[in-house]
């Protein structure tokens, strides 16, 4: 199964809440920088495509260095992307099979950022979109984290639409509401994943990234 959302709809807390129903949560940005800790051959792969400035002293990554020569440059970008997303869906796909050799009967949900803009949700049974209307997204954008109304815009609008998404969406959640109402909601989502994960062999293990 497969969580997603836009920047500022609330995901991290849909995903906190099913962690703590006892959902196996499995998170790609955690992945995404666990593939390239120092020693390991997703970070040999970065400093071969992109050169030895963008290690720190300390031979890790140094990701602002990273940034500022991938930001600008889509080519750039996707090669980044080449090295990175294979590695972090390898290692999700690990995971959840460990997860259900464990226990077959586990509700797995990747939570993955930007699970519509990679093309990934026809890689999963359900696709878990957690919605807020733009003016709620620019609103805790700037309230919340502090930033302005144009870079709050401008980081929504380099995301997939609310439209991409919710079509993607076999379950959508609603957060435009209170963190009380979130609970309600994950309550119910909660419900219908369990019984989602009962409904046989393909659907219990979420058909994951492979």
């Amino acid at each position: 199964m497969g969580l997603t959302g836009g920047i500022g709809s609330g995901k991290s807390e849909v995903a906190r809440r099913l962690a703590a129903h006892g959902a196996v949560v499995i998170d790609a940005d955690r992945l995404a920088r666990e593939v390239v800790a120092p020693g390991s051959d997703g970070l040999a792969a970065v400093v071969e495509a992109f050169g030895e400035e963008v290690l720190g002293p300390d031979g890790a990554l140094d990701r602002p260095a990273l940034g500022r020569l991938v930001f600008a440059d889509v080519g750039a970008r996707r090669r980044l992307e080449a090295i990175i997303h294979p590695r972090v869906r390898a290692r999700a796909a690990e995971l959840e099979r460990a997860a259900v050799a464990a226990d077959p009967d586990a509700v797995v949900v990747h939570d993955i950022p930007l699970l519509v803009e990679t093309g990934q949700q026809g890689g999963f049974d359900e696709v878990i979109v957690v919605d807020v209307p733009e003016e709620v997204q620019t609103d805790r954008l700037t309230r919340v984290r502090g930033i302005s109304v144009d870079d709050a815009r401008a980081r929504a609008g380099a995301q997939a639409s609310r439209d991409e998404r919710r079509a993607a969406a076999t379950m959508v959640v609603d957060n435009s509401g209170s963190l009380t109402e979130l609970d309600a909601r994950v309550e119910e989502l909660w419900r219908r994943l369990r019984s989602a994960a009962s409904g046989g062999e393909d659907e219990r293990r979420g058909q994951g990234p492979a």
